[in-house]
């Protein structure tokens, strides 16, 4: 789900020339499906089908030999899409629109993720009602957006965004008018389709799912690309990520959370162009670093926003723990920041995220244990601490039955020594000041400048986007530690989650989770001893 008013372009537009696009009248798949059809489970279909169900142009030889892509209607049967896959808020907007007489489409990510088996993070509609007309259909429903108005309509508890094709027409990457041409032989609704598609950012993305016809349109290659497991920008990538550079920070989102690799020359603009990410705004950075890291692939992430020249400038304190480790770009093998989202990553999913505050507490408590080992007693009885609102006389008497071994492979954690009760809380004490210290100095400018300064090569980066109410939140989290234990807190039992609240950042959740993470990475259940 995009944020209207968050779309900001870092790059001039370019006039690009279209692409040759050829396509032939299809055969339709019998007659258009009953609206209540929407709201019931489908019989089991097919699997994994990316070339059957529906026919196809073919490529035309355009730049240097180049085929453009297929042109190609697909039977949604056939790709293994249901109607019952689709989340019932987005059915009850697909159905009130479709009541009323108008085209209603599935597009973007969540038609990939259909495809692919995958929850979508959310679900995103577009229409053939204008905004207005949108806006009349529903009793909570407003028009959100300059830049690209799209309609944010409340169901229960749930937004669906809804755009028109009336709007997302006008412009195909700011050259609709004048550079683009209506392709031969083509419907006026393939060509409108087809318009949409163009605007979207990866080919991936521009599949179109009609689900009343149970047709997925899909102008650009984009099944092809997801066989592949393949990220391609819709056109040249110099020019897309020229255009809007957050559409860098999208691809790795994207190739992290599919296990997906990036085309030759998608990759290469991304690490060229990784800089321009550094004028995007700080609202937006933070809005995409919480998709990597707060969604279940904050580990995939890490990598790749190492690996193709990123890390340095969104995360410069945790890009230096990487240098200093002697971590190289591709390097496969792990360590104690990795393993602790590895293991958040577990808890976490698209449609079940954790709130900001987990994983920002989770940098800074890291950030404090590398600068100053710890023996693992003192971390589990910190944890304890956190999770019981700051009774450390409990947390000591639970870390003291400990038996289990630690995690001997990172340097972060000391070998065990004997620790009286007294010195295991003055060291418990030391570490919550630390982590509040380093959490101070992540939205400290100056001290975040200084992180890579060792490192002549690395590009200057004073990047800080954690705004100061978040900062607080935060802070929130380990403020118990040290000044006795919370008035009525009372610790939550057991090991089981509550989504729900740990998305909208409960305190109780947030510790849980906290306590849950570092103390699983420190002693996983499944080391030998």
């Amino acid at each position: 789900m995009v944020v209207s008013g968050l779309g900001f372009a870092c790059g001039p537009r370019m006039p690009l020339r279209p692409p040759m696009f050829y396509c032939v009248r299809k055969a339709r798949y019998g007659a258009v499906a009953a609206i209540e059809m929407l709201n019931e489970p489908e019989a089991s279909v097919k699997r994994n089908s990316y070339s059957s169900g529906g026919s196809a142009a073919s490529g035309n030889e355009v730049n240097g030999g180049k085929k453009t892509p297929a042109f190609k209607k697909l039977n949604s049967e056939d790709l293994g899409i249901s109607t019952s896959m689709i989340a019932k808020p987005t059915r009850r907007v697909l159905n009130a629109l479709k009541k009323k007489g108008y085209e209603v489409y599935l597009v973007g990510g969540c038609v990939r993720d259909l495809i692919l088996k995958r929850t979508p993070k959310d679900f995103d509609i577009i229409t053939s009602a204008q905004l207005k007309e949108v806006v009349r259909a529903f009793s909570c429903c407003q028009i959100v957006g300059k830049r690209f108005p799209i309609c944010h309509v409340h169901i229960d508890d749930t937004i669906i965004e809804v755009s028109s094709f009336s709007t997302t027409g006008r412009t195909v990457h700011g050259v609709w008018n004048s550079k683009f041409l209506n392709p031969v032989d083509c419907e006026e609704k393939d060509f409108v389709r087809w318009g949409n598609c163009m605007r979207r950012d990866f080919t991936i993305n521009g599949l179109m799912f009609d689900p009343y016809a149970r047709i997925v349109y899909d102008y650009l290659g984009g099944l092809e690309d997801i066989r592949k497991a393949k990220v391609r920008t819709v056109i040249p990538a110099s020019a897309s990520f020229q255009e809007d550079c957050a559409r860098i920070l999208r691809a790795v989102r994207i190739a992290a959370r599919l296990e997906f690799r990036f085309s030759k020359e998608t990759a290469r603009y991304v690490k060229n162009l990784s800089g321009s990410v550094s004028r995007l705004d700080k609202t937006r950075i933070m809005m995409e670093m919480n998709y990597m890291l707060a969604y279940g692939s904050a580990e995939a992430s890490l990598r790749l926003l190492w690996k193709f020249g990123l890390l340095e400038i969104l995360l410069p304190i945790q890009a230096s723990y990487f240098v200093q480790n002697g971590f190289r770009r591709r390097d496969t093998r792990s360590n104690m920041l990795l393993s602790l989202f590895s293991r958040l990553d577990k808890l976490v999913a698209p449609d079940k995220p954790c709130h900001s505050s987990l994983w920002i507490g989770m940098l800074a408590f890291h950030k404090a244990l590398s600068d100053n080992p710890r023996d693992p007693m003192v971390v589990a009885t910190f944890c304890l601490a956190v999770h019981n609102g700051g009774d450390t006389s409990e947390a000591v008497k639970i870390a003291k039955r400990i038996t289990k071994p630690h995690d001997k492979s990172y340097h972060e954690l000391l070998e065990p020594q004997i620790l009286d009760s007294r010195a295991l809380v003055n060291e418990v004490m030391n570490l919550a000041a630390s982590v509040k210290q380093e959490l101070s100095r992540m939205t400290d400018e100056y001290y975040v400048s200084k992180a890579m300064a060792k490192y002549p090569k690395a590009p200057y980066s004073d990047m800080v986007f954690i705004p100061l109410a978040l900062y607080l939140r935060v802070r929130r989290i380990f403020e118990c530690v040290g000044e006795g234990k919370e008035r009525g807190f009372v610790a939550k039992q057991g090991r089981k989650i509550n989504h729900e609240l740990l998305s909208i950042g409960s305190l109780h959740e947030v510790r849980h989770t906290f306590a849950r993470v570092v103390f699983d990475t420190v002693y996983p259940l499944n080391q030998k001893y």
